[in-house]
């Protein structure tokens, strides 16, 4: 699938069939910190969490931002399918 996700405020989006889904984080200094993601359930299971991550992270590098993973969907699902991010998140 390949959406036009959009970036406003801190929140990176994309509205699909009318229905919004969306990742939130918090910029302190250089760390930013995802502490969101949310797919209406009628999307689910399309890749459209995963497409949003990965313009949160790839944003995060483009800013040398270190990421904070406090999403449990960024810390459990998406960084074990995506190693290529690992460098930029931030060691526990």
């Amino acid at each position: 699938m390949n959406t036009e996700i959009k970036h406003a405020g801190h929140r990176f989006f994309v509205e699909v069939e009318g229905k919004t889904a969306s990742l939130d984080y918090v910029l302190r200094d250089d760390k930013m910190d995802i502490t969101h993601t949310y797919t209406p359930p009628e999307l689910r299971g399309r890749g459209i969490a995963e497409q949003i991550t990965t313009a949160a992270f790839e944003y995060a590098r483009k800013n040398n931002f270190i990421v904070i993973p406090s999403c449990s969907y960024v810390r459990d699902a998406f960084l074990s399918r995506h190693p290529e991010f690992h460098g930029i998140v931030e060691k526990s």
